[in-house]
């Protein structure tokens, strides 16, 4: 069997996900999924014809997210028709899974080179748009046993009463993941991952004004204090997540460049890292988010490891009781956990997220020659992911 290896990985910064605020919301889905392409074919120093397959994730596949955005992306790049495309939905694990079938792909002989990534341009196509008759929740008209949450706020309000969290923990994790993200910021412990992109500029009224802007560092990093994030109200009343302790809307994109490992070296391309083992897996409907603990469980159990052989660990930080409810299920040692901070700051473009948070375990993993890391993240329809990953 032949052996998947990552040769390449980049994202874009990640802006806010609000049309004519952000700083990427003068792009097309699928002319911003075409930079990070273009940009880890260019690195890698490869010729394009060599990627056979392209997958990407991609949550809300309508309007301009739709078609097949993974195949539009690639010839958006003019640059050659002969790679194929493919575009999937496992809800915020769908740039993760998306690397899972690549890798998959190249194991099995089925290709040799392809490219993982994900895109989300939530300023332009918001959740729940591709919805036939509008933003809901599917429930079959005979009904179902499970009493999964309608909210994803909702959701985030169970696990949190579930184990005990109090507004002031989740505030504390929200005030963590920005802190820690403005030091890696500041360190510059980005710039090797982040893909810097000429971005279009819009005016008032959301039209490209034919300028464009330099655009290299992540926009949710927001100076933060706890007494602030006190102050702010909740989200959705009665549940007690808000703006500074949840996710962000965001727009960006992320791409892995995988490849057999002996193509790689006829190459003259280093082999960086590949899969240990990787998981879908469903989780219960009730939290709805819960999705991390499942996956961690199964995915180690897969590998044959412990939570304690990873060194570092990248979860998703959709909600912050997504993450202290994971924390204290699995009991990881917490400084090796998001220590760039995560979605909270850094935002959460739906689709690429999976992808993002393998660039940043791989190239953090290097910055401190570690070994192992483990991502994970909770998906709508009540779905945790799992990977982890091992340099070479």
């Amino acid at each position: 069997m032949a052996e998947g290896v990552i040769v390449e990985a980049l994202r874009t910064p990640i802006a806010r996900g609000k049309p004519g605020k952000g700083e990427l919301s003068g792009f097309h889905p699928a002319h911003l999924l075409a930079q990070v392409f273009d940009g880890t074919v260019e690195r890698a120093g490869i010729d394009p014809a060599e990627v056979e397959q392209v997958i990407a994730g991609c949550v809300t596949q309508a309007g301009e997210q739709a078609g097949n955005l993974a195949r539009i992306s690639w010839l958006a790049r003019n640059r050659g028709w002969g790679t194929g495309g493919t575009t999937v939905d496992s809800q915020c694990g769908s740039g993760q899974q998306a690397n899972h079938l690549i890798r998959a792909l190249v194991q099995v002989g089925s290709i040799d080179c392809g490219i993982a990534g994900g895109c989300e341009v939530m300023s332009h196509v918001g959740l729940g748009a591709n919805m036939q008759n509008g933003p809901g929740f599917f429930i079959p008209s005979e009904g179902w046993e499970w009493d999964m949450s309608m909210s994803q706020f909702e959701a985030a309000d169970r696990i949190a009463k579930n184990r005990g969290l109090s507004r002031q923990n989740i505030d504390e994790w929200g005030m963590r993941s920005q802190t820690l993200a403005a030091k890696a910021r500041d360190e510059g412990r980005f710039k090797r991952e982040i893909l810097p992109v000429d971005a279009p500029v819009l005016d008032a009224e959301g039209k490209a004004t034919g300028e464009t802007r330099w655009v290299e560092a992540d926009q949710g990093i927001r100076p933060t204090t706890l007494e602030g994030l006190a102050e702010l109200r909740e989200a959705v009343p009665g549940f007690m997540h808000t703006a500074g302790n949840s996710s962000q809307i965001s727009d960006g994109a992320a791409a892995v460049l995988w490849m057999d490992a002996d193509k790689a070296k006829s190459l003259g391309l280093r082999p960086r890292a590949r899969i240990v083992s990787d998981v879908v897996v469903g989780a219960d409907p009730y939290y709805l988010l819960d999705g991390p603990i499942d996956a961690t469980q199964a995915v180690l159990a897969k590998a044959g490891m412990e939570i304690g052989d990873m060194d570092l660990i990248e979860i998703n930080e959709a909600f912050a009781s997504v993450v202290l409810s994971w924390i204290q299920v699995c009991k990881p040692d917490v400084d090796r956990v998001n220590v760039n901070g995560g979605a909270i700051a850094l935002g959460h473009p739906v689709g690429a997220t999976g992808s993002r948070l393998i660039v940043t375990a791989l190239h953090e993993l290097e910055r401190q020659d570690k070994q192992t890391a483990l991502v994970t993240m909770c998906c709508g329809a009540a779905v945790g992911t799992g990977t982890i990953i091992e340099r070479i």
